[in-house]
């Protein structure tokens, strides 16, 4: 029985362009699907993130050209917190799934894998 379940994945850009949002959030969906084997039809909704200076596009626009159609997406920034890791994405997948909380893979790429280290995403 599927039961409805979040991954997490973040990245950040190298800056603020159209160019580098979508490919940095295509770089990241890409690898969460391949590291959990997700079926578009699995997916129930898409949350994505951005730090306050990413504002060139909206992170979902690469879902929709990798295909996702039908699948609800929303875009909104991060809290701005003293510290905080710049130019960041991040994305919170939530998935049908048979996979327990402990067979499913989150992705940290880039300059973000340093928020498993803050504890701020583990």
């Amino acid at each position: 029985m599927s039961t409805c379940r979040g991954i997490r994945g973040a990245t950040t850009a190298e800056y603020n362009s159209r160019e580098a949002v979508l490919e940095t959030t295509t770089e990241l969906l890409q690898e969460l699907v391949k590291s959990n084997d997700i079926l578009r039809d699995q997916v129930a909704a898409v949350w994505f993130t951005t730090t306050s200076d990413l504002n060139a596009e909206f992170p979902a626009v690469a879902a929709r050209k990798m295909g996702w159609s039908g699948v609800a997406l929303l875009c909104g920034h991060e809290m701005q917190i003293p510290d905080g890791t710049p130019l960041c994405i991040r994305i919170l997948i939530l998935l049908n799934t048979d996979k327990t909380l402990d067979e499913l893979n989150h992705v940290y790429l880039r300059g973000a894998k340093k928020l498993l280290d803050r504890g701020m995403d583990s």
